[in-house]
């Protein structure tokens, strides 16, 4: 690690903290959004450090609190290098400020560990988070030595290091590869999006692998998975040995490794990191251009195609807006080829339940893949320093969100009627049902795309430097996720438990009503942002 990289990792934070803003600005609508962003992040900090506390307090109820440390490290393992992978591409290729920093009197390979590190500082609360309400959990139940504290502290610090050093590896490779086509987008997007799926499968597989068919205790089955996979992943067999037993070994090996590897990586990334981001940067002209006539659309449906365009142009945002997608896709048609009930019991593990329960069900879990991200939340900040010109366009606000919001139902509805069919088919579902699911599906897309609008528009973000800042970190992004995320996951729950009593389809109307009620709600609180936008 080079003092070169630290000066601009020092610069850069202080360019885009948010309490710099608060202390220098003068705008106090600015001020405003700080304040609230901070409120909503401390609450969502406070959500997951009590969902992390729960899972440790179950795992001490059922006598399994020796492996909470273990737990604590693959959990924010996986976390750090499935967020590390995604974000790659915008943080260490391909970012806006690369002709600034390159000009600059550093090496590439200042620049590129600079960048890993910003991207490292900012995921870090999320990752202490999970650490710290772990430590609660174990401490509780363990009651460990002083010594413990402290160590257990340092080490989750170093804890998604090595995951991220992995990410950032692939994704250095996956821009290596595709840095050599013409299409260098496509194919990154191609690459990346297939690596995801690969690791998503590999789940299964090893799953699969260290599954023990013959287990009669469910809670010794869980505590075999733990350490099969401590021992193939060292670094949580490392955090488990500096922790459990205070081995001086396993502290040094964790230590040393993190830095080697963090040094051998950017070796290797500075030596062709000014090719891959030239051309990224550059642009190849076709050869075989051919004029033909202009397609006529309507205003909203130009915008609609410029939203496509945008997000093809952009491997961030198409991977992240459509990964869902294709995971429904794939939903879809595995479900025409494999037995509904084996499904059913991947996901609930085992839990006696029926077809006939789940019917009601099968349009939210659907929408459980399709609706977590919304291209609505992330496009009016995308727009980023652009804004201006798309204030200059001669129309309203309201034919532009109209716009944004139209791409939006392009993308997911016709993804969630094929999805939901193919699993009624599966499930054997009468017609009355299939057709309400897929009816309370289009329902879902719809309140999907009017929420996300509301989110873009109310926690909209200009100033960016990064689109990975307002693509995955971006407020209105987690304002609109967390809490959808709950209440899809809330309302599967109820919507099985009220189908064993009051019947699938009645249900089903149920839940369309109470959606498209809330979908009109949400236009309306639409259409009052846009009334005071034009004011202002």
């Amino acid at each position: 690690m080079s003092k070169n990289s630290l000066v601009l990792l020092r610069a850069l934070l202080r360019s885009t903290s948010q309490i710099n803003i608060y202390r220098h600005c003068t705008d106090k609508k600015k001020k405003g959004r700080v304040v609230g962003g901070f409120i909503g992040t401390t609450l969502l900090y406070l959500i997951l450090m009590a969902y992390c506390v729960a899972m440790s307090i179950g795992s001490g109820m059922f006598g399994m609190a020796a492996l909470i440390p273990e737990t604590c490290a693959i959990t924010i393992s996986l976390l750090s290098f499935f967020f590390t992978l995604f974000k790659t591409n915008g943080y260490l290729f391909n970012f806006k400020e690369y002709d600034m920093l390159m000009s600059l009197p550093f090496e590439p390979k200042s620049v590129a560990g600079c960048k890993f590190l910003y991207m490292y500082i900012k995921s870090l609360p999320w990752h202490v988070t999970i650490s710290i309400a772990m430590l609660i959990g174990y401490a509780y139940y363990v009651r460990p030595s002083f010594a413990v504290y402290p160590i257990w502290l340092v080490l989750s610090l170093l804890i998604p290091v090595i995951p991220m050093l992995l990410a950032s590896f692939f994704g250095y490779l996956i821009a290596r590869v595709s840095a050599g086509f013409r299409k260098t987008n496509i194919i990154q997007t191609i690459l990346i999006l297939a690596f995801t799926l690969f690791c998503i499968a590999m789940r299964f597989v090893i799953e699969g692998l260290i599954k023990n068919g013959e287990a009669e205790d469910l809670m010794l089955s869980v505590n075999g998975k733990i350490s099969d996979i401590c021992r193939i992943y060292l670094p949580a067999r490392w955090f488990a040995g500096a922790v459990k037993d205070i081995r001086i070994t396993d502290i040094l090996l964790f230590i040393g490794v993190s830095v080697v590897l963090f040094e051998v990586l950017f070796i290797l990334v500075g030596r062709s990191y000014r090719v891959i981001n030239s051309k990224f940067k550059s642009h190849a002209a076709a050869k075989d251009f051919k004029m033909t006539a202009q397609k006529k659309r309507g205003v909203i449906s130009s915008i609609a195609f410029k939203e496509f365009k945008r997000m093809t142009s952009s491997p961030n945002y198409m991977v992240n807006a459509g990964l869902g997608e294709i995971l429904c896709l794939i939903l879809g048609v595995a479900a025409l080829f494999v037995n509904f009930e084996k499904i059913i019991g991947a996901i609930t593990q085992g839990a006696p339940i029926t077809n006939e329960m789940l019917y009601p069900a099968i349009p939210l879990i659907v929408y459980f893949l399709i609706g977590m991200v919304s291209t609505t939340t992330i496009s009016p900040s995308i727009e980023g320093k652009n804004y201006w010109i798309v204030q200059s366009l001669p129309i309203s606000k309201k034919t532009l969100y109209l716009g944004k919001m139209l791409f939006n139902m392009y993308l997911t509805v016709p993804c969630m009627t094929f999805a939901t069919v193919c699993i009624c088919i599966s499930a054997r579902a009468p017609f009355l049902t299939a057709l309400l699911s897929v009816v309370l599906g289009v329902c879902l897309c719809a309140f999907s795309t009017v929420w996300g609008c509301v989110c873009g528009v109310k926690h909209m973000r200009l100033d960016w430097e990064n689109e990975i800042e307002v693509i995955k970190q971006g407020s209105a992004v987690a304002i609109y996720m967390f809490p959808n995320m709950l209440a899809d996951m809330a309302l599967i729950v109820l919507t099985v438990i009220l189908g064993m009593k009051i019947g699938t389809d009645l249900v089903l109307v149920i839940l369309i009503v109470a959606v498209a009620l809330l979908t009109m709600l949400c236009y309306r609180i639409m259409c009052r942002l846009w009334s005071e936008s034009r004011k202002n």
